[in-house]
């Protein structure tokens, strides 16, 4: 995998000039299809009608937001946006209130093209924004104005390399911040092509169009290629084979969860009837990929990364069951203690359980990573906080073996406090998923009656749960740490999720144990029922210790 960047500076606008004679699909929508020749008209005419609305505001920086479902109006105004030398603004359409007002306003976007599903959301949006209806007269007017003037068919050969998007991270572990990301670095990503799409390939897209996701992974090198890429206005597990056989689809992404909601649908005889060569993603368990690959009979590539673009590693036929794998060494990646200095290796006990994670176990960090990273909009504090002396911190917690292999340990808030020995929730969550019948597992601290913290866990579960079975269960599995047997159970039957299906810890923790869903408490090695005679008793103990101010919830 060659992840050198090219040896001439190319733009997105430049992959689209080069597919402007090109009559081979580019996108299919519902029952519509654009060629490339039709896809980059379409493009060149928001490109003018964005110069129009920049004449109207010529005040301050040209950022367009973007609040729709996935529509082809969302990419036409990104390529066209690349044309031009505008900036758009991915606005998350979950956000509400104040969250979202403060999201376009540190922002610094000038007008809001709103599709029709998110109409009631203008009343957030700030005073100073312009809200323009993508359905609305003055929208479609100006598309007509553009259409019929020669900007229509205008291509800049001088545009230089430009903030093309302001992408918001996913919010899992805190505010969700503006990643800047150029037409130089989306069109980079698209042009490195590291999982070998080829220009016969049809690409299929559920996932948010505001998330880096399905522009760096699926579109990018789409565009790049000359492929053709399938888009769905919001994903639909229940949908999912009947779009990949209409389109004839040869390649999917995803993230999060998505893949266990697929997995969820009842199967089908003719699942293996595709033309998926192979899907790509993030954060789905070994468990997932490998019953995917049963029942689809296409294989599943995982990767680890982010949309800041810094820290990348990609699975290969080599990787072992549950690792990253080994990063490109031209990127510098390491892990490192909080004191900068180098973890060493994974010792390993001869059932596989980690014998020095409090020492192996550190964050990623790229060295030299901070030239590389295109920074967060607005947000200087938190660019220091990833940026350190030109190094690169990137969050998350990892361990590596003795050959390289990364392993993910969670992220920098994921650790566990339990006897004055430290752990993280990663290696935890793999063991509790193997529990039959668990479609997801989330382990995290709460707080001890006396101190330091205990381990809870939330299991996706659904049926009966037999609390004695899988405390018996957890006890068998030979790399369970002395330290790791959970404290509290929770079962649900779906995990709270962030707009991209990636699970959020953030409310599992603050409601702790103080929840409507059923939560079993370890006391005297077997695990009861938490009712309210139990829990008054729990929040006792924390009176009696002077710790009621941490009791969750």
């Amino acid at each position: 995998m060659a992840l050198a960047p090219p040896a001439e500076k190319v733009t997105t606008a430049d992959l689209l000039q080069r597919r402007c004679d090109d009559d081979s699909p580019a996108l299919f929508f519902e029952d519509r299809e654009w060629s490339w020749r039709e896809f980059v008209r379409e493009a060149a005419v928001r490109a003018a009608a964005l110069t129009a609305l920049r004449q109207q505001q010529p005040d301050g920086p040209w950022h367009v937001g973007v609040l729709m479902d996935n529509d082809p109006e969302y990419l036409f105004l990104v390529c066209g946006a690349a044309l031009a030398g505008a900036t758009i603004v991915g606005v998350n359409p979950t956000r509400r209130g104040a969250e979202l007002t403060s999201d376009i306003a540190r922002t610094d976007c000038q007008a809001i093209v709103v599709g029709d599903s998110y109409a009631d959301l203008v009343s957030d949006f700030p005073e100073s924004v312009r809200a323009v209806p993508a359905s609305g007269d003055e929208y479609r007017e100006l598309l007509t104005d553009a259409a019929d003037s020669t900007a229509a068919d205008w291509t800049d050969p001088t545009l230089q390399d430009h903030h093309l998007l302001l992408l918001f991270t996913s919010g899992s572990t805190g505010a969700p911040k503006a990643v800047i990301c150029s037409s130089a670095r989306l069109a980079a990503i698209g042009v490195l092509n590291v999982h070998g799409i080829k220009p016969d390939d049809i690409a299929y897209n559920a996932m948010p169009m505001f998330h880096g996701n399905a522009l760096m992974s699926a579109w990018a090198p789409i565009a790049a290629v000359g492929g053709a890429f399938v888009l769905r206005k919001k994903f639909s597990a229940s949908n999912f084979l009947p779009d990949i056989q209409k389109y004839g689809a040869t390649f999917f992404n995803y993230v999060g969860r998505s893949l266990a909601y697929i997995l969820a649908q009842p199967e089908r005889p003719d699942e293996s009837s595709n033309s998926l060569r192979f899907g790509w993603g993030t954060e789905a368990s070994a468990r997932d990929r490998d019953e995917f690959s049963r029942r689809f009979g296409a294989p599943i590539t995982e990767s680890y990364g982010a949309s800041e673009g810094v820290c990348v590693i990609v699975r290969d036929e080599t990787t072992p069951p549950g690792a990253l794998g080994i990063p490109n060494p031209a990127l510098g990646m390491t892990v490192l203690d909080p004191d900068g200095n180098e973890c060493p290796p994974a010792e390993f006990a001869a059932d596989g359980s980690l014998l020095n994670g409090s020492k192996a176990i550190g964050e990623i960090v790229a060295r030299d990573g901070g030239a590389r990273f295109e920074g967060y909009y607005n947000n200087p504090e938190a660019y220091a906080d990833k940026v350190r002396n030109g190094d690169y911190w990137s969050g998350d917690l990892a361990y590596r073996d003795a050959n390289g292999v990364y392993w993910f340990a969670g992220r920098t808030n994921d650790w566990i406090r339990v006897d004055s020995e430290n752990f993280s929730t990663a290696p935890l969550e793999r063991i509790a998923a193997r529990y039959p019948g668990t479609t997801g597992a989330a382990a995290y601290a709460v707080p001890d009656p006396q101190t330091g913290d205990r381990v809870m866990v939330t299991l996706e579960y659904h049926g009966d749960f037999d609390a004695d079975d899988f405390l018996k269960f957890m006890r068998a599995q030979p790399d369970l740490g002395t330290k790791q047997m959970p404290s509290f159970v929770r079962i649900t039957e779906a995990f709270p999720l962030t707009a991209t299906r990636k699970l959020n810890k953030a409310p599992l923790r603050q409601s702790g144990w103080r929840t409507d869903d059923p939560v079993f408490v370890r006391r005297d090695d077997t695990f009861e029922l938490l009712d309210e005679s139990a829990a008054a008793r729990l929040s006792d103990e924390f009176r009696a210790h002077d710790r009621a101010h941490l009791i969750p919830g």
